[in-house]
């Protein structure tokens, strides 16, 4: 072996191993997974506050139709 040959081969294996780590995409599925839901949690929230004063005007308003209704 020529000198120098084992350091050389050396650093190219390195290379190519942080080669791959970038382009491994394994936990970028999990990343997208929690995107989706932080974005579904946050839809729902938003939506369970309209829907809860929707709710709350219709049962008040029922319930002042039952009360006048009954006497």
């Amino acid at each position: 072996m020529k000198p120098g040959t084992y350091h050389t081969q050396n650093v190219f294996i390195k290379l190519i191993a942080k080669w791959h780590l970038l382009k491994d995409e394994r936990g970028q599925d999990l990343v997208e997974y929690g995107l989706a839901i932080a974005t579904v949690a946050f839809a729902m929230t938003a939506g369970m506050t309209t829907l809860a004063g929707v709710l709350n005007t219709t049962f008040s308003t029922m319930g002042a139709a039952i009360i006048s209704a009954l006497g």
